[in-house]
């Protein structure tokens, strides 16, 4: 590894969080792969044929499931 990267690990290392160069060097990995993912699945969906444009209606279903599960969440939490 060139010496300009090793020290990018090593002060990413130097930082809470990372205990070896092996989990900093695992960490960029996973956030590179989660990049080219969500690069990927925005030109799928770029190349996708149009939909119908999104309604207040649409939003407010939205909000209904988020709260739905929001509840549920927290029915099965345990309580303090």
């Amino acid at each position: 590894m060139p010496g300009s990267l090793k020290d990018l690990v090593n002060e990413q290392v130097s930082q809470p969080g990372y205990g070896t160069s092996r989990e900093s060097v695992r960490e960029l990995i996973r956030r590179d792969q989660d990049r080219l993912q969500r690069r990927n699945l925005l030109l799928a969906r770029a190349s996708s044929a149009p939909t119908e444009p999104v309604t207040k209606t649409d939003f407010e279903r939205l909000r209904e499931r988020v709260r739905g599960a929001a509840k549920m969440a927290g029915k099965t939490r345990p309580q303090p």
